[in-house]
């Protein structure tokens, strides 16, 4: 079994070109400190959005909102929004006024197990986050930490343990993105058994 690195990633480790930065966060430790206790999983799956000529980016065309701002900044800055009412989390990437960022799609749960529980009301662990909005309420993850930095707590990045094989396909729920809807941004750790839409996988990327 691998080695738990608990370290948090430096603010360099998020100079990373997007579709490689979405690739190098899988396997990541994505924690959550709350007055509740901490609670902490594996990333392993994300979706990639390559700013302004994507058009399933909420930035696509430099678009500049209240909500898309952070995307303007620096890398490594939390970017969070709602959807559905569901809170959903991102890493801003692509550096200053190169607005990318990476959707955290699911995640392994890994430490404070029955907080999660008890926030998701199921037994089941394998759905407590097999989905952007499932991982955000287990974790604890809300709008407040809209804009701070995944470098320091409460909601930061550790280094976690390396994957196995990474898998690419479509990224979900863009259909009407034209052509953005067919580009293979979306990467999982392989045959792991909390990644979302599991009847969506497609081919596995050579590590």
């Amino acid at each position: 079994m691998n080695k738990i690195n608990d370290s948090i990633l430096p603010a360099d480790f998020y100079q990373q070109p997007t579709l490689k930065l979405a690739r190098s966060l899988l396997g990541c430790l994505i924690v959550k400190e709350t007055a509740d206790g901490a609670a902490s999983g594996f990333i392993v799956e994300t979706e990639a959005y390559i700013g302004p000529g994507d058009r399933a980016a909420h930035s696509f065309g430099n678009r500049r909102t209240k909500r898309t701002e952070v995307m303007f900044g620096n890398s490594g800055l939390i970017y969070t929004y709602v959807m559905h009412t569901h809170t959903l989390v991102n890493v801003v990437s692509g550096g200053p006024e190169n607005p990318e960022a990476i959707l955290i799609r699911a995640i392994e749960p890994y430490s404070g197990l029955e907080l999660m529980q008890e926030r998701r009301g199921i037994a089941d662990i394998r759905k407590w986050t097999d989905g952007p909005g499932k991982l955000t309420k287990a974790l604890g993850i809300t709008m407040d930490d809209y804009g701070r930095s995944f470098t320091a707590p409460p909601l930061y990045l550790a280094a976690g343990k390396k994957p196995g094989h990474i898998s690419s396909g479509p990224r979900v729920g863009i259909d009407n993105s034209g052509e953005a809807k067919d580009y293979p941004w979306r990467f999982w750790v392989t045959d792991n058994p909390f990644i979302s839409r599991k009847n969506l996988i497609k081919k596995r990327v050579p590590k």
